[in-house]
């Protein structure tokens, strides 16, 4: 058994001594490896060491050769227009008629990139190229004026304008779509910075100067005939003859211009950038709106030197130009300055009018040598009625007028005057609402309360009877009424205000009338002497005894009577024939008439139930019983 263990031991100190003996080896060949690991480290370094300054070396030269295309490129860039030149040139004198307009504008666009980029460096090289340049973009710009100007010259041949206006109105030719597309690629071009700085005008468009140009001799020669109507129509009337309205020409002048401004702002809107359009329309228009406001100057002196006649002119010519004004601004969003300055002398003019016409009311009846000795109605009174029927005509334009002037300031020319406006009135104040209606109608009652002031004031004057004075009045009173119930003042003056003012007035007439008539009516008055007996009634059923009463009577009483009889009859045919031998309106005579009877009647009633015994009916002093004098007054009428 021991030998057993023995031979186990040394089998396993031989396996020991084999592995020991393979670590040996290993660790032999671990530090070999390790001598080689450390050897070949020190060549890399020697290797890195040595690479290094080539590598850095490499790089540089790569970065220096990339650098290198890169000018080359841009040199290529810069000499490329440079070489182009003779290409662009060839086309550029040639003209946009040869080589077809689209190439032309190609062109002219290649040269405007080529000096953007020659003058983005400043390589002298460039600059005899920049310069040539700048000369074939200036020829270029020269011929695409010429072109804009050629085309567009073949559209501005007047027009007769009463062929578009009058009947059934048609619209003002316009520019052919193809003809205002080319005139619209000229003009993107011509409107360019660089166009304009070669055409040596910075700020101004050369396309938006010859439209205005040819265009603007266009609409002024198309309506200077509307112009030469105007003033000759509204001068075409007799001396003295009111206004009538829509006899002159300015309102179809003012459509013409509204209806071809319309049709020319659709040809700029097509031509023209829109940034573009307010001053193209405004150059363009400009000349037709000096001759518009030249003829505006003209009838405004016409209208001053007649003004109680022409003022209605002025009237009709601040209604029409304000809304043409409108309307263009409306569609355009232009021209509303324009027309408020060329109105301002003819507003203006209107609305010193008012005054003048009160004034004038006042200077005609005052200057008058003398007044109708029958009490008949004056002209004049029929001359300012007719006046009040024509004012109403123009409620738009007075609407804003009156407004501007303020209720009542129409009284003195300073307040007419006091104020002025640059612009045009407001659409709001054209509307005819209560107010300005109110005003209007306060306007005539003041005409007309001055009128017959006036007349009563002169009729004072110059007639000692103020019988006469009395159907004087009421005579133009009735005129006036009748002319206001058969007219539109009517509808004007429906307020009781005014009714009123004209009731006050006839009754202010009657008045002075019946005051002559107090005489007869003086006589018929008797005295009463209650306790000489009983008193004799005055009125009702009971029956008066004439005999009784005369023999009541003394005879100085008695010679009374008869003498009241006397007067009465003496002062009753008197006043009657002077009645028949006056003048007066169909109602006045009535209503007169009306009045006496109602004054006398019952009082000579009363007296002849009381003395009419007096002459034993021989008529010798009662010379009319009730029924023949209530026929001579009925006669009256």
């Amino acid at each position: 058994m021991m030998k057993s263990r023995n031979a186990d031991h040394a089998e396993e100190s031989a396996e020991v001594e084999v592995l020991f003996a393979e670590a040996a080896k290993f660790d032999a060949i671990s530090r070999k490896i390790k001598a080689s690991l450390a050897r070949l480290d020190g060549g890399g370094h020697l290797v890195q060491d040595a690479v290094k300054p080539v590598y850095s070396n490499t790089h540089g030269l790569q970065t220096m050769n990339d650098n290198i295309d890169k000018i080359l490129d841009a040199i290529d860039k810069m000499l490329g227009p440079s070489e182009d030149k003779g290409r662009e040139e060839r086309i550029v004198r040639a003209g946009p008629d040869r080589v077809g307009l689209t190439d032309y504008l190609a062109s002219l666009k290649r040269i405007e990139r080529a000096l953007s980029q020659m003058s983005s460096t400043n390589l002298r090289i460039n600059q005899q190229a920049i310069a040539d340049f700048n000369d074939l973009l200036s020829e270029g710009s020269s011929q695409l004026q010429a072109l804009f100007r050629s085309t567009l010259a073949e559209d501005v041949q007047p027009v007769e304008p009463l062929k578009y206006l009058m009947g059934d109105e048609k619209p003002f030719p316009i520019l052919e779509q193809e003809k205002a597309s080319k005139l619209g690629l000229i003009d993107t071009f011509l409107s360019s910075s660089t166009a304009r700085h070669a055409s040596y005008n910075s700020r101004d468009s050369p396309s938006i100067r010859i439209y205005a140009e040819l265009r603007g001799g266009y609409l002024s020669g198309s309506l200077q005939n509307l112009s030469a109507a105007s003033i000759s129509t509204s001068k075409r009337k007799a001396s003295g003859e009111i206004y009538r309205q829509h006899t002159s020409g300015i309102g179809t002048y003012a459509k013409g211009i509204e209806n071809s401004f319309t049709a020319e702002f659709s040809n700029i809107s097509a031509v023209f950038a829109r940034e573009n359009w307010g001053l193209a329309f405004d150059a363009t228009c400009r000349k037709a709106l000096a001759e518009f406001a030249k003829t505006l100057r003209e009838l405004n002196m016409h209208i001053k030197a007649n003004l109680t006649t022409d003022c209605f002119l002025a009237y009709e010519i601040v209604e029409i130009v304000t809304n043409v004004g409108y309307n263009l601004d409306k569609s355009t969003g232009q021209l509303k300055l324009p027309f408020a300055d060329a109105l301002k002398p003819i507003r203006e003019t209107a609305r010193s009018s008012l005054a003048e016409l009160l004034e004038d009311v006042r200077r005609r009846v005052s200057s008058m040598q003398s007044v109708p000795l029958d009490g008949s109605v004056i002209p004049f009174t029929t001359e300012v009625m007719a006046r009040m029927q024509a004012l109403i005509t123009y409620p738009q334009s007075l609407a804003s007028i009156m407004a501007s002037l303020g209720d009542g300031n129409w009284q003195s020319l300073a307040s007419a005057n006091s104020t002025s406006s640059t612009s045009l009135p407001s659409l709001a104040s054209f509307e005819v609402g209560t107010d300005s209606s109110h005003l209007l109608a306060h306007y005539i009652m003041d005409t007309i309360e001055t009128l017959l002031t006036t007349l009563d004031s002169k009729a004072r004057a110059l007639l000692k009877s103020k019988f006469i004075a009395g159907v004087f009045i009421a005579n133009n009173v009735a005129l006036i009424d009748r002319l206001i119930r058969s007219s539109d003042l009517s509808t004007v003056l429906s307020s009781s205000s005014a009714s009123t003012k004209i009731e006050a007035w006839r009754k202010r007439g009657t008045s002075a009338y019946l005051e002559s008539w107090r005489e007869p009516c003086s006589a018929l008055m008797d005295v009463q002497y209650t306790s000489r007996g009983a008193r004799p009634p005055s009125g009702g059923s009971g029956v008066v005894d004439s005999a009784a009463m005369i023999k009541q009577l003394s005879s100085k009483d008695k010679d009374a009577i008869k003498e009241k009889f006397k007067n009465f009859n003496a002062s009753f045919e008197e006043l009657s024939a002077r009645h028949r031998g006056l003048q007066m309106e169909r109602e006045v005579r009535s209503q007169l008439a009306r009045e006496v009877q109602a004054m006398v009647e019952p009082l000579y009633a009363r007296f002849w139930d009381r003395y009419h015994e007096i002459d034993k009916g021989k008529g010798k002093y009662v010379k009319y019983d009730k029924g023949s004098l209530s026929a001579q007054l009925a006669g009256l009428g």
